[in-house]
């Protein structure tokens, strides 16, 4: 260990290629072995192909969570508004801190699976009452 780190990385061979050009990992691992035809002639060939990743359904949801509310706003109030505009609810729970007073939040559980998307798409940063 007479040398310096500097000297040890210089004096080493360089090898940039860590794979094999135009293989995949399996195909270096197990050779052209238990391979198909076709893709051991495009694996020769230096064929690269893309998988697309299957597409993922978007999340339904039957819960929200509504905030910045004015303190006067009460639950049947907010209960009246997503059941008119989006559909049946199953509760409404306003928040309150250890005084009584309103947080501004409230947890809407609808029935029906993919209303709270909906409500999220209709709502989300939006003005309610124009206030």
């Amino acid at each position: 260990m007479d040398k310096s780190l500097d000297e040890i990385i210089k004096d080493k061979p360089r090898n940039n290629r860590r794979r094999s050009a135009g293989k995949t990992g399996r195909a270096q691992v197990l050779g052209t072995a238990g391979v198909a035809p076709r893709s051991r002639a495009a694996i020769k060939a230096g064929v690269k192909t893309v998988v697309a990743a299957p597409a993922v359904p978007q999340p339904t949801s039957d819960k929200i969570i509504v905030s910045n509310l004015p303190p006067d706003v009460n639950e049947q109030q907010v209960k009246e508004l997503f059941h008119a505009t989006v559909g049946p609810l199953r509760e409404v729970t306003l928040h309150y801190d250890a005084h009584g007073r309103s947080k501004g939040t409230a947890s809407v559980n609808f029935q029906r699976k993919g209303d709270g998307q909906k409500a999220f798409n209709q709502y989300n940063n939006r003005l309610i009452d124009g206030s």
